[in-house]
């Protein structure tokens, strides 16, 4: 199907989509300075250019939109149009971000993910336990231990490895229902 729009508009279209300093990951970085973790931007000195280094753990943080690096959850959608391109570029991005990880974790690095999905359209009080929980997961190496065990096969899709991204959104589902509110707190 031939583009509604010409190839300079679409270029201009395109060229807006922000790569760095999105949305997510202004609120990521608001919410763990917030909690007095301090990191660095983007260094580009380490492969994957990760969004937050936290060098006093060794641990990278790299704050993902789903659609981009084609997470598995509601908000990943492949276009109907173009669907080949997008396929093969997802797919890229999806190598690019194995191999990266792999590049950090020989060279000592820890990684953690987080995905658009974990925090966009939810509740601030959600998106509060998630932040807590991922400065806990930093602070203290014990609770990512999890994370350097050997890779985990999906029955999604064959040949898909779960990578660190995916046992960290277990990690902090399985954290934020085991961590009481506020409201249960109170009853009892």
């Amino acid at each position: 199907m031939a583009d509604i729009v010409s190839s300079d508009k679409r270029s201009q279209m395109m060229s807006g989509i922000k790569g760095k300093n999105t949305k997510l990951e202004i609120l990521v970085r608001r919410g763990l300075f917030s909690r007095r973790m301090r990191f660095r931007l983007h260094v580009t000195k380490l492969p994957g250019k990760p969004d937050l280094v936290f060098a006093k753990y060794r641990t990278v943080v790299f704050v993902n939109g789903c659609f981009w690096h084609g997470h598995n959850c509601s908000l990943f959608r492949l276009p109907s149009t173009n669907s080949d391109f997008w396929k093969q570029k997802i797919q890229k991005n999806r190598e690019n971000d194995a191999k990266h990880k792999k590049q950090l974790a020989e060279t000592g690095w820890k990684t953690i993910t987080i995905w658009e999905c974990t925090v966009r359209g939810k509740k601030q009080e959600v998106v509060t336990q998630v932040l807590d929980a991922l400065a806990e997961m930093i602070s203290q190496p014990s609770l990512l231990k999890e994370l350097s065990k050997p890779p985990y096969f999906d029955s999604y899709q064959k040949n898909y490895v779960v990578t660190e991204a995916e046992i960290l959104g277990r990690i902090l589902t399985t954290f934020i229902r085991k961590k009481p509110t506020k409201r249960s707190s109170n009853n009892l």
